[in-house]
C-alpha cells in the first residue's frame, strides 16, 4: 500500500507547520489534529494511509490513543509512528506495545522520517 496521505497528531502548532509543510514538500497529502478528539473527527472523515503520532498532548495522551486506534476495527490497518520529544528506551518500547509501527524522536530528522516512511510502503 502506497503511503499518500498522512495525518499528524500533535498539539504544537508550530510542530503541525513544519511536519505539514516537509510531508507536503515529499508529495504527501496532510491532515491535522490537535487532540484525540480532532483526530477521530479526521479519521471518520477520510482514512488516512499513515499517522505520525505526538505522545504529550492535553487529555488523552498519544500513548492511549495510539491503544484506542490500533485496537478499532475500522482502523487498525493504519500504521502509526509515535513522533516525540520522550527519548527514552522505555518510551519507544511502550509506544510499539501500545501498537506503534515505528517511532521517532523531536526534533525530526527529515531523512529518518522520510526512511521510517518508505519502510512502511
Amino acid at each position: 500500500m502506497a503511503i499518500k496521505k498522512i495525518l499528524i497528531v500533535d498539539d504544537s502548532k508550530t510542530e503541525l507547520m513544519f511536519m505539514t509543510d516537509l510531508l507536503g514538500k515529499n508529495g504527501f497529502a496532510v491532515k491535522t489534529a490537535e487532540n484525540a478528539e480532532d483526530a477521530f473527527r479526521r479519521l471518520a472523515e477520510e482514512k488516512p494511509d499513515l499517522i505520525l503520532m505526538d505522545v504529550v498532548m492535553p487529555g488523552q495522551n498519544g500513548f492511549q490513543l495510539t491503544r484506542a486506534i490500533t485496537r478499532d476495527p475500522l482502523y487498525s490497518d493504519v500504521p502509526i509512528i509515535m513522533c516525540t520529544s520522550k527519548n527514552q528506551e522505555t518510551d519507544r518500547v511502550w509506544g510499539m506495545r501500545q501498537g506503534a509501527k515505528d517511532y521517532i524522536t523531536k526534533p525530526v530528522d527529515v531523512d529518518d522520517l522520510m526512511a521510517k516512511i518508505r519502510a512502511l510502503d
